[in-house]
């Protein structure tokens, strides 16, 4: 029987005319799914269905989603990613995690240095994450703030002075004078989320594409309500501190104490990211 299927032009590019022929007339298309966003089941006998491949250096993988959360598409990750993501759908439906109030305050997670990429730590330093709704006036936003263990300095400086705001603005992320009003979206960059978790922040590669600027060991869960705000906005707003300026907070009302504490010392930078994927 056929399903209620949305295969995009970019899809069908990657897995050939016959295959989403192959989808879209009931072959390897499952009656019942969990969507891939909001990880709520999905019917593609009953309901509109987008079909999302996520596509990493060697393998891919294809995953459902209502279209009412996303438009078919590819989302690049890296092989890492495609692992993990494998995981979570073969999981799918037997541990799936419940929402919980208030933000996620995930453990430091490692950002490997690039040269030549803005903002990579050196090894001495580690970026934390920290998830929640920030207000943009009467508007929740999901907005990450990001905050080094430790200085980071410009590749080659071993002085150990801390440019790590300095390298974001090179990349252009912009000074932060009123949490208030959403900053401008930023070319390039975005913040990919899959299966109802925070995998990585994505920034321009020089050979053209996205690449990993920050990529969770192993994939971060959000709340429901971080998710919701996200898909509505489809951008998530990404805050940037020097090392030891906001902490790991764990609410949302302190979180928004320490950035504004922040933001009146002229430490904060931030960009609005779209959001990739999920």
């Amino acid at each position: 029987m056929p399903r209620m299927l949305d295969v995009s032009d970019e899809v069908r590019s990657e897995i050939g005319d016959d295959e989403a022929d192959r989808l879209l007339g009931g072959a390897h298309a499952p009656d019942s799914y969990e969507c891939t966003s909001c990880r709520t089941p999905g019917d593609s006998l009953q309901e509109p269905t987008s079909t999302v491949l996520f596509v990493g250096d060697e393998t891919a993988v294809l995953a459902f989603a209502h279209a009412r959360c996303i438009p078919s598409q590819v989302v690049p990750v890296s092989e890492e990613q495609l692992v993990g993501a494998v995981r979570s759908i073969s999981q799918a439906g037997t541990d799936a995690p419940a929402g919980a109030p208030g933000p996620v305050v995930p453990g430091p997670t490692a950002a490997p240095a690039e040269p030549g990429r803005p903002a990579a730590p050196s090894q001495a330093a580690i970026l934390g994450i920290t998830c929640g709704l920030i207000l943009h006036g009467d508007t929740g936003h999901a907005s990450l703030v990001v905050e080094p263990t430790g200085p980071v300095g410009r590749p080659g400086n071993t002085s150990g002075t801390d440019e790590f705001l300095d390298l974001l603005q090179d990349a252009g992320f912009q000074p932060v004078t009123d949490l208030n009003k959403t900053p401008d979206q930023l070319a390039g960059w975005s913040v990919l989320v899959a299966m109802g978790k925070l995998h990585a922040i994505l920034q321009p590669a020089a050979a053209g594409g996205s690449t990993g600027w920050w990529q969770a060991h192993q994939p971060l869960q959000v709340t429901d309500a971080w998710r919701f705000a996200a898909n509505q906005l489809t951008e998530v707003t990404m805050y940037a501190v020097p090392a030891g300026m906001v902490g790991r907070q764990p609410r949302e009302d302190l979180l928004r104490q320490a950035l504004e504490r922040a933001v009146s010392l002229g430490q904060v930078v931030a960009a609005s990211l779209p959001l990739a994927g999920t």
